[in-house]
């Protein structure tokens, strides 16, 4: 028993120093308010990132070496540096850095996507096998604020503690008992039937279903009254209070649930010097107007379902976007378009005859509506401000029934009522817009030029011209052929009997199938109809063509999908025209071999030798891409600090240094 009492009193006293050293620990941590680091990871800082703090360790980076060709010269690209006694330049070697705090990145877009990765540092002293540690990011992108998911570090003793709540609570459950039957004594209820009631006794071995009613009726006692008795009460209540109980007992036991979703991680990972890495890579699909996001991150300390503490949101990191589509160029595109002086318009309107007649009758079918669309049409045109109304011809169409001799009488007969209907039309609306040309309309008091308006313009004499439009076959064609009700064979057979030459003949033919009835009431009457073909010629043009130019709206359309980075789009518009913007929407959606069979045909100007650049670069081709890159630089000098926004181009810059400064390496020549 000493021996005992002597291991308990050591555990407790072990207990409470390890208490001890954590409360300890935990006032350290809020008295120094410790947080953690948001930081770009160490094999992506670069020269596109503004360093504000570093630390430098031994790890040797060799030197690359390049020749290269730049309008003839030949020249030698090393990473160098000048020796302070000597002058020269000599070859050296850089320490890569354990870790570099950055605060700021250039990311590339590419294919309307970017990755935004960044490394979440955990000092030692926030990480304790006994705490939960949970990590919020937040991405402020345009005027949005978007969390993103959460990162959890879990310590081993924690983790353990969530697993012993799970495994408290399983036990739990396992004393609820889901058959109720468990609580009837059924040994008993058995030997009571038995005895008392061999009548129902005798069901036990039979399927048959024995009512309530039947049950009453040899004891009188329900079935349910019968099990109650032979219940045990007292342990199906306590079954009851278990059920019952079950979200309470969650609660209690399992106080810090295991989270799996919406998290990018839950385990632990400790590196040797105990502080916690994790890298954290968000892809963000791109959007109009979008040139930085920022990422920050807060967190929270937790021993089992207690807060300890609140870790600081950290400094943003700040992501400046580059976009292939701001090489977009903007000039505006022209079609050339002939202008002819002479225009036709040819409209169809339905006007319905009575039969054998070509009096314009206003009460049948639709003539009193289509007769007032002709008459608006016609003032239009005779308004028009482009066009000048010159002449009219009206041809009149008649439906096949009857004589081919007494239709053609028939609409030349209809073609001339409507000619003559609307000459005197024109000529009431002529006269009128003669009487109000030369009116002047004056606002105000001022009686300057400028200030009055013209009501009016006068109007030369229009000539109509009737015509004989004849049977309306070709038209009946067309309603044969979209027909519902005629069935394929019924079509095969009008349109066989289109070989017959004499329409009187082919008529007679028709009249002899069952779906001719059909034919006469409802297409012929859509046959009746008059063509009116409108002569107009362009008011104050003289000559007959003009060349003239004109926005090509369509490029101008796949222009602005370039720039609001619908490349797919922009490719299905601006591929047909194989220049310079087509080439910058192929490289943007990583189709490079489309983007480089267009650069290589184009002048070579600072902004195709950079395309060519980033496109040699993908290839793999870096001798040709240094070249391209080193050329757009002579011809345009911005492009030495556009090369480090470019991932493409921004390797080969760290790689040979192609941006030292001229004196310290090489004279670029601009």
């Amino acid at each position: 028993m000493k021996i005992k009492e002597i291991h308990l009193a050591a555990a407790m006293l072990l207990l409470m120093l390890s208490g001890c050293g954590q409360t300890r620990r935990l006032n350290h941590i809020r008295q120094e308010n410790t947080g953690i680091m948001l930081t770009l990871p160490q094999s992506r800082i670069d020269e596109t990132s503004f360093l504000d703090d570093s630390i430098a360790m031994a790890a040797p980076v060799s030197s690359d070496t390049m020749t290269v060709n730049i309008d003839g010269h030949e020249m030698v690209l090393m990473k160098a540096i000048k020796d302070e006694e000597t002058g020269e330049m000599v070859a050296h070697q850089e320490l890569q850095a354990a870790f570099v705090t950055a605060r700021f990145r250039n990311v590339a877009e590419r294919h309307g996507n970017i990755d935004l990765e960044f490394e979440v540092r955990v000092p030692q002293s926030l990480v304790s096998e006994d705490w939960q540690l949970r990590f919020y990011p937040q991405m402020r992108i345009l005027e949005d604020t978007v969390n993103l998911e959460k990162v959890i570090v879990t310590g081993s003793g924690y983790r353990k503690e969530q697993l012993r709540g799970y495994e408290r609570y399983e036990r739990f459950l396992s004393k609820i008992v889901s058959d109720t039957t468990k609580f009837i004594d059924l040994r008993n209820l058995e030997i009571f039937l038995q005895r008392n009631m061999p009548q129902i006794y005798y069901f036990k071995t039979d399927s048959s279903y024995v009512s309530e009613q039947q049950f009453l009726s040899y004891f009188g006692v329900s079935e349910k009254m019968a099990i109650d008795h032979y219940t045990n009460r007292y342990a199906r209540k306590m079954n009851e209070r278990r059920i019952a109980k079950r979200d309470k007992m969650y609660a209690k036991y399992v106080k810090s649930p295991i989270v799996t979703t919406g998290v990018r991680l839950d385990t632990v990972i400790r590196n040797a010097e105990g502080d916690f890495v994790y890298t954290y890579v968000q892809p963000v699909r791109t959007r109009k107007g979008l040139k930085k996001i920022d990422i920050s991150l807060q967190g929270e300390m937790y021993q089992a379902d207690r807060r300890l503490y609140s870790i600081p949101e950290t400094e943003p990191l700040t992501y400046y976007v580059s976009s292939i589509s701001s090489f977009v160029n903007k000039t505006p595109r022209y079609l050339t378009r002939v202008i002819e002086r002479q225009a036709e318009v040819d409209a169809t309107w339905q006007i319905e005859f009575k039969a054998g007649g070509s009096d314009i009758d206003f009460s049948l079918g639709e003539n009193a509506a289509q007769m007032d669309n002709i008459s608006r049409n016609l003032r239009r045109l005779m308004t028009d401000d482009e066009f000048v109304l010159d002449s009219i011809t009206i041809a009149a169409y008649a439906s096949p029934e009857g004589s081919v001799t007494l239709n053609n009488r028939l609409c030349k007969s209809r073609a001339g009522a409507i000619e003559r209907h609307f000459d005197r039309e024109v000529r009431m609306l002529r006269d009128s817009i003669d009487r109000t040309a030369g009116m002047l309309i004056v606002v105000g008091d001022d009686m300057t030029e400028s200030s009055m308006s013209k009501v009016g313009r006068n109007i030369p004499d229009i000539t109509f011209k009737s015509l004989n439009g004849g049977e309306n076959w070709s038209y009946l064609d067309v309603l044969v052929e979209n027909d519902e009700r005629m069935n394929e064979s019924e079509k095969a057979v009008y349109s066989d009997s289109r070989e017959i030459r004499n329409l009187d003949d082919r008529e007679q033919h028709l009249k002899s199938y069952p779906f001719y009835a059909h034919m006469k009431k409802d297409l012929y009457p859509k046959l009746r109809n008059v063509q009116f073909r409108f002569f107009l010629h362009r008011r104050d043009m003289v000559k007959d063509t003009v060349h003239t130019t004109v926005l090509d709206s369509v490029y101008m359309a796949g222009v602005q999908m370039l720039e609001d980075r619908d490349y797919e789009g922009a490719v299905s518009i601006l591929g047909q025209y194989n220049d310079y913007n087509a080439a910058i929407a192929y490289v943007a959606l990583d189709r490079n071999i489309s983007a480089m069979n267009i650069l290589e045909k184009l002048p070579e100007t600072p902004q195709v030798n950079y395309m060519m650049a980033v496109v040699y670069s993908r290839f793999g081709e870096e001798k040709k891409a240094v070249e391209r890159y080193l050329t757009s630089c002579r011809q345009d000098g911005s492009y030495v600090h556009r090369g480090n926004l470019d991932p493409e181009i921004a390797a080969l810059i760290r790689k040979y240094n192609l941006n030292a400064e001229p004196e310290d390496e090489f004279d670029y020549g601009f």
